[in-house]
């Protein structure tokens, strides 16, 4: 392998999620997730020195349950939430901690089928879908990491 091909990767995402019900967790997940193409414009945007709107501050919740490709742009029927907190766990990542819980009132109801990361202006970023729907309600919170690594 050349040199050059070691560094022609993209970026790579780790989604870690845990479910709880009535505060006990039902389901801990954790698993790879796909970059889309929205991170391109917006890494060059960052890079560029255009900051304004451009940092990922947003976790996302939707309802399609097909598989991500590279060209997702969106989430279906998408609610999105503050994202938590954000730490670098090592010298090439990003961690964004994101929660959802009873406050979250007009997602009741959702079928969950897709999570995002989203920035200030919209643009996704990353998306991870589930392979079967969870029924979002007053009892059910959610909270995890999404970690990003270049």
């Amino acid at each position: 392998m050349r040199l050059f091909d070691r560094f022609k990767k993209g970026p790579t995402g780790l989604f870690v999620l845990d479910i709880y019900r009535a505060g006990k967790l039902i389901e801990h997940f954790e698993e790879k997730n796909l970059i889309v193409i929205g991170s391109q414009q917006t890494h060059a945007l960052l890079l560029g020195g255009s900051v304004t709107g451009q940092s990922v501050t947003q976790f996302g919740i939707g309802t399609n349950a097909t598989a991500p490709v590279f060209g997702n742009t969106t989430l279906t029927g998408q609610y999105a939430n503050a994202i938590t907190g954000v730490s670098y766990p090592a010298m090439n990542e990003v961690q964004f901690a994101f929660a959802m819980g009873s406050a979250d009132t007009p997602a009741f109801g959702m079928a969950i089928s897709e999570f995002g990361l989203l920035t200030t202006v919209g643009t996704l970023y990353a998306r991870k879908a589930r392979s079967a729907p969870l029924n979002f309600a007053s009892d059910i919170s959610l909270s995890g990491t999404w970690v990003i690594s270049f």
